[in-house]
């Protein structure tokens, strides 16, 4: 069995935006203010080889945290020659990066496909014009589908980023921007619900009274139902909420260290209550690694079942998998 997906990430930090987004500050957001060079690169290949498990047909070499096509061309440059040294050497499968779908053309694609880049994540964020223009992104949802196609006309991987809770949007919004993104047919999905940062646009529409952020419950009602949409059409969500936020940068919003998590447990709980009719004893047998998933943090799953009438305890079945649930009540 072929192991998962991994990225060895380095991150290149707000220098290729041409603009400052409501709700950005990558330097607070990756904890990174000094630029990757090309020994950083060499640096964190040479490391990540040594780690158990490596498998290099699985692995990308992926530069976050910018908008890598519109930062200097000749740093782009210096990044990509290192990496490619990698793909050529098959250390690793490919390079992956993330950028702006209006720094996106037929030119810069061929340069990508030079240097071995296989992956592209276009940060969408929305598919709703207005919400856009609201949080200066200084994109339209058209430049997002031009994009898409033209990456996925190249051969690339796409994948794409979405987030909810921004200024101006609501959740009917992000589930019309899932179905828009979903039409683009992206192997990939991020998705990220707002958190205000210091020192951003949104942090003085916020402490202005003009934009009110979306609570932990909140944000992990509607991810978990943008998770539902996803599956469905076969499109793998590979990240929910971000990493990390340095302390010290938090104003307010959804932040929860294990935000993904969250919205799993949710989807259990709303599975769960599917498949239960009468009140009573159960026991919900789910795959060994969705245990925790099931139960939810401080029990809350089980808890909430409780109230609803059903008194369920949770067991392992190494037939099941996913987020497959069988209910077997008591006898």
């Amino acid at each position: 069995m072929s192991s998962a997906h991994a990225n060895i990430s380095l991150f290149v930090p707000h220098v290729g935006c041409p603009n400052m987004c409501s709700f950005c500050d990558q330097r607070h957001i990756t904890g990174v203010t000094v630029l990757p060079g090309e020994n950083d690169v060499i640096n964190a290949v040479n490391t990540a080889k040594k780690s158990p498990g490596y498998d290099p047909e699985n692995t990308e070499i992926a530069f976050f945290g910018g908008s890598f096509t519109a930062i200097n061309r000749n740093y782009m440059l210096s990044l990509l020659s290192a990496a490619n040294i990698f793909v050529k050497s098959g250390d690793v499968r490919g390079i992956r990066i993330s950028t702006r779908p209006d720094a996106i053309d037929r030119d810069i694609l061929d340069l990508l496909k030079s240097y071995g880049v296989t992956s592209i994540e276009l940060g969408a964020q929305s598919m709703d014009d207005g919400v856009l223009l609201k949080n200066n992104r200084g994109h339209t949802a058209q430049d997002v589908i031009i994009a898409s196609k033209l990456i996925k006309a190249h051969g690339f991987s796409l994948g794409l980023q979405m987030m909810t809770g921004l200024y101006g949007d609501t959740d009917e919004k992000a589930v019309d921007t899932a179905n828009k993104i979903i039409a683009l047919k992206p192997e990939t999905v991020r998705i990220y619900p707002t958190i205000v940062l210091k020192g951003t646009t949104l942090a003085a529409l916020y402490a202005d009274g003009h934009y009110k952020p979306q609570t932990v419950e909140e944000a992990v009602k509607i991810c978990a139902e943008l998770l539902v949409l996803f599956k469905s059409a076969g499109v793998k969500v590979i990240r929910l909420g971000l990493h990390s936020i340095e302390k010290e940068a938090y104003v307010s919003g959804p932040w929860h260290p294990a935000f993904s998590e969250l919205c799993y447990s949710r989807l259990f709980l709303e599975n769960a209550l599917g498949l239960l009719d009468k009140k009573g004893k159960y026991t919900l047998f789910v795959a060994p690694t969705a245990i925790s998933k099931m139960t939810g943090q401080n029990r809350e799953n089980i808890k909430k079942l409780e109230q609803f009438g059903y008194l369920c305890s949770v067991m392992p079945d190494s037939r099941l998998q996913g987020d497959e649930i069988y209910v077997k009540g008591s006898e």
